[in-house]
């Protein structure tokens, strides 16, 4: 385990471009329901919904932090910036260690692939060398319980086959940094509770863990620290008890 893990997140804004979009409609919709970023005009004077603005974070080994914020905070964007899954329009992201997304664990299957071929495929995604991936494939294929599926190609799984092909590689390794969108559905009932036991285990491995979730029991139960967002700007950082208070 690397124990120099850590996220910083520094001055970060995210914009969103909206295409065939009418500004009048668009600022009308945001305030009926309440939620979202500032509505503005970028590059071009093209319509641009602000998801971040201006947001600094920076998170360090032994961190359990949960992001906290109503619908349209910034949360989910927020962890795929972490990720490097967006591209911040200013602002700089530093990532130091492995690192385990698990906001949707069946994206990016290949349904003309095998399972076999998606274990190897994913877990090279994932920053494995192939010989790590090809040490860990017995144990993944064990776990998905998918037995002759795994030769066949993908488009010829169940949506709850999927699941367990993608939960299963993505918790097959120590992560150093882990980033969750909610705690994760584990799928049928036959497979809920080994899979629960497995992210269980997962999460307390991992270095430094961010979980974004509007469940404050499930906050409180697994993280110590928070970040409150409010239309993308960061409002209170602290204690998770204190933070969701604040909420």
């Amino acid at each position: 385990m690397n124990t120099d893990a850590s996220i910083h997140v520094e001055s970060v804004t995210v914009d969103f471009p909206i295409y065939n979009a009418n500004m009048r409609s668009i600022k009308n919709q945001f305030i009926y329901h309440g939620t979202g970023g500032r509505v503005g005009r970028g590059a071009g004077n093209r319509l641009t919904v602000r998801a971040l603005d201006d947001v600094s974070v920076s998170l360090e080994h032994g961190d359990r932090v949960g992001i906290v914020g109503h619908n349209g905070a910034g949360k989910t964007t927020l962890l795929r910036v972490m990720a490097g899954v967006y591209e911040p329009v200013r602002g700089h992201v530093w990532r130091h260690g492995r690192t385990a997304s698990l906001l949707n664990v069946s994206l990016g299957i290949d349904d003309v692939a095998t399972g076999y071929e998606n274990i190897m495929t994913r877990g090279l995604l994932l920053g494995l060398a192939p010989e790590e991936v090809e040490e860990r494939t017995a144990e993944i294929a064990e776990f998905t319980e998918l037995g002759d599926y795994l030769a066949m190609p993908a488009h010829t799984y169940s949506s709850g086959m999927r699941f367990r092909l993608g939960f299963a590689v993505c918790t097959c390794f120590e992560p150093e940094i882990l980033l969750m969108d909610e705690w994760l559905s584990v799928g049928d009932r036959h497979f809920v509770e080994k899979a629960r036991q497995r992210l269980e285990e997962f999460v307390e491995r991992a270095g430094i863990l961010v979980l974004a979730s509007q469940n404050a029991n499930l906050l409180k139960r697994v993280c110590t620290k928070g970040v409150l967002l409010d239309a993308g700007k960061v409002k209170a950082t602290g204690p998770i008890g204190e933070v969701l208070e604040s909420d």
